[in-house]
C-alpha cells in the first residue's frame, strides 16, 4: 500500500471498503477486516501528522500576534518621540525665528484648521457627516428563531467544529 496517502484518499477508501460490507450483508471477510485496520493505521497517521501542522500553525500564528504588538508599540513610541522632536523644534524656530543649518532650513508656515468646540450632534447636518457600518445581529435573530419568528434570508444551521484535546 501507498503511504502517502491524503486524508481524502483515506476516506474514499473506506467508503469503498464499507460499500463492501454492505454488498455482503454486514459480513466482514478477513480480508476486509485488514483493510479497515490499515485504513485505520493510515488515519490515525495522517491525523497526528495534521495535528502537528496545526499545532505548529497556531503557535507561528501567536507569535506573529507578538511580534504585531511589539511593532505596534514600538511604533507608538517611535511616532512620540518623533512628535516631541518636531514640537521642541517649533518652539525654538518661534523663539529665535528661521533657523538655517547646513543646507537644511526650519520655518513656520500659516496654515488654518477648523476647531469644534460643540459636540458633533448640536452641529446642523450640512456640517455632519455620518459613518454608518451596519452588520446582522446574529444573536438577535437567532433569539427570534428560535421563537418561532420568521427572519428572512436567516436560518439556524447546525455547524460540526473540529475540537481537539
Amino acid at each position: 500500500m501507498n503511504n502517502t496517502k491524503n486524508l481524502f484518499s483515506i476516506t474514499t477508501d473506506y467508503v469503498q471498503i464499507m460499500e463492501q460490507v454492505e454488498i455482503l450483508q454486514g459480513e466482514l471477510t478477513p480480508e476486509l477486516n485488514e483493510m479497515l485496520v490499515i485504513n485505520e493505521k493510515e488515519l490515525q497517521s495522517k491525523s497526528i501528522a495534521y495535528l502537528s501542522v496545526i499545532k505548529d500553525k497556531e503557535s507561528f500564528t501567536m507569535q506573529i500576534d507578538d511580534e504585531i504588538k511589539r511593532l505596534t508599540a514600538l511604533k507608538k513610541a517611535n511616532n512620540r518621540i518623533t512628535s516631541n522632536l518636531k514640537e521642541r523644534l517649533l518652539d525654538a524656530v518661534k523663539m529665535y525665528g528661521t533657523i538655517t543649518v547646513g543646507l537644511q532650513k526650519f520655518s513656520t508656515r500659516k496654515s488654518t484648521q477648523v476647531v469644534c468646540d460643540i459636540v458633533t450632534n448640536e452641529l446642523p447636518k450640512e456640517f455632519k457627516t455620518v459613518k454608518v457600518t451596519e452588520s446582522p445581529n446574529k444573536t438577535a435573530i437567532k433569539d427570534a428563531i428560535k421563537r418561532g419568528e420568521a427572519v428572512t434570508g436567516c436560518e439556524i444551521v447546525e455547524i460540526l467544529n473540529l475540537k481537539i484535546n
